[in-house]
């Protein structure tokens, strides 16, 4: 009896540290791999940063278009711009003329 005894005694001893050890590797996991963890961090980080990159250049192509228009309105017409819009989309030139086409 005293067998069994030292082995009940023995494993109820082991309860309290097992489920402290069951209740650390259950945060541990979620803290990497949870919906919040640190690797949902680092793909969000990285998500981040491609889509500034992304809003950088269309930014940057926003600015130009937004000049060009600006060229293009009455009150600022530009004949050089018009000419070449003109040449560019009705492809139309006069004989002697030499095209260079930009973009």
């Amino acid at each position: 009896m005293s067998a069994v005894r030292e082995i009940r005694r023995h494993s109820l001893a082991a309860i309290v540290p097992v489920i402290c050890f069951a209740a650390i590797g259950y945060f541990a996991y979620h803290a990497m791999e949870g919906e919040h963890g640190i690797n949902a961090y680092t793909r969000l980080t990285l998500q981040i940063r491609d889509t500034r990159a992304a809003l950088a250049e269309v930014t940057a192509e926003r600015q130009t278009l937004e000049h060009r228009v600006g060229l293009l309105r009455a009150s600022g017409l530009d004949a050089d711009m018009l000419e070449e819009q003109g040449k560019k989309i009705l492809g139309l030139i006069k004989p002697g003329d030499r095209v260079i086409l930009g973009r």
